[in-house]
């Protein structure tokens, strides 16, 4: 299925996909690679502890598959407000509404499970995400691409010149004030500047995320030019980061994020800010947030979601053997929900420099689509994603 149904839209979900609702099923695949990605970082071995071709599997997923999810779920808000065409009268008025209600939902949902996992929960800066997107949902693509390449270029530096003007003081002054942070210590602060995914220095991905939604991926022509981008922005990003920050850039910044809750960011979890010099903007390491770490993250981000996308179209048969995995994809909300659940409920602790299994995060990958694989049998959509699209019906009374 390589064309969208405009009818359809209206009432996708917007964390998972549907193939159902005329989804891209590249893009599944790709949405089912993230959560797995993620679930590397957060139950995998640490970067320290692999070695060989683990340590590239490690290293791939450690703030890359956050930022594939993040790019992903930009594509998405383009399912809502229109594929190709962006919706406007009355249908668009109705897609801004449900975006909102879906930001609400996932701030509230991400704040209550910050009060249990912390920081590294990023469903409550997919909300802010959702609303800070809102005013772009009916931009061209190309328009879309020249917001994203800006803001890649200038917030990194922007979010280095605030987090040294903003004083310790001064944070616990807005903290104090800030209900999120009283329940979940991720306030507002957190979620638009000193977060583990905060908005300044992620939206880049999101847009580029609209952007992609907005452009025929099922064109050859679109997908050489995107593999042709994303393979650029890889090798240039990182390479010339190389050359000015020096050869263990990369692996030395990889290794800071990962000792910082299990993996999952480059962010200190006491709440201490250490000052960053500012040869730091020449790494390109996981979580970095630096103008080198975006571009080449969003490179790999659309080699991926190009790569699976063609693999899909042109490999019937290999789509039908990955039709568990694409189920995953379908439900991410309820993967990347319900594996902290499970973590907790079966009390599986997330990698140690002491760990160096890697079976617990099997089990929690054949655990995935073994669920996935059963329940989308049954269902058209997922636990979380039924929930979700439910609480975007009262968007239908927008008039």
């Amino acid at each position: 299925m390589t064309q969208t149904q405009p009818p359809r839209e209206k009432s996708a979900p917007r964390i998972s996909s549907d193939p159902s609702m005329g989804r891209l099923v590249g893009v599944d695949l790709a949405r089912a690679l993230a959560v797995f990605g993620m679930y590397v970082v957060h139950i995998g071995p640490p970067l320290s502890a692999t070695h060989g071709v683990a340590s590239w599997v490690r290293y791939m997923a450690e703030g890359h598959s956050s930022v594939l999810f993040a790019t992903l779920a930009g594509f998405s808000l383009m399912l809502i407000a229109g594929r190709r065409e962006p919706k406007t009268g009355l249908a668009g008025r109705q897609a801004r509404a449900r975006i909102a209600i879906r930001a609400v939902v996932l701030l509230a949902l991400g704040t209550v499970m910050a009060m249990e996992y912390g920081g590294v929960i990023i469903l409550g800066f997919y909300g802010v995400y959702f609303l800070l997107a809102l005013p772009l949902v009916r931009l061209r693509a190309r328009t879309l691409a020249i917001i994203a390449a800006a803001l890649a270029l200038v917030t990194p530096q922007l979010a280095y010149v605030l987090n040294s003007w903003v004083s310790d003081s001064v944070r616990q002054s807005i903290n104090a004030y800030d209900p999120l942070h009283r329940l979940s210590e991720v306030g507002v602060l957190d979620l638009l500047l000193t977060g583990f995914y905060p908005a300044l220095t992620w939206m880049p991905f999101v847009i580029a995320g609209m952007a992609l939604g907005r452009m025929d991926l099922s064109s050859c022509a679109v997908q050489r030019r995107l593999a042709g981008l994303g393979a650029g922005l890889v090798v240039g990003a990182y390479g010339l980061s190389l050359l000015l920050a020096g050869k263990g850039a990369l692996r030395s910044m990889a290794e800071d994020g990962s000792s910082s809750s299990g993996g999952s960011g480059s962010m200190p979890v006491d709440g201490s800010f250490p000052e960053m010099s500012a040869s730091s903007l020449l790494t390109a390491g996981p979580h970095s947030g630096t103008t080198f770490d975006i571009i080449g993250s969003v490179g790999v981000a659309i080699l991926v979601i190009v790569g699976a996308t063609v693999a899909m179209e042109r490999l019937p048969r290999l789509r039908r053997l990955a039709k568990p995995v694409i189920a995953v994809g379908t439900m991410s909300l309820t993967a990347y929900v319900g594996h902290f659940l499970a973590q907790s409920a079966l009390s599986v602790s997330a990698g140690t420099s002491t760990q160096q299994s890697w079976v617990p995060l099997l089990m929690f990958v054949l655990g995935a689509i073994v669920f996935a694989a059963i329940w989308s049998r049954f269902f058209r959509r997922g636990p979380l994603e039924y929930l979700l699209n439910a609480a975007t019906k009262p968007a239908k009374r927008i008039r």
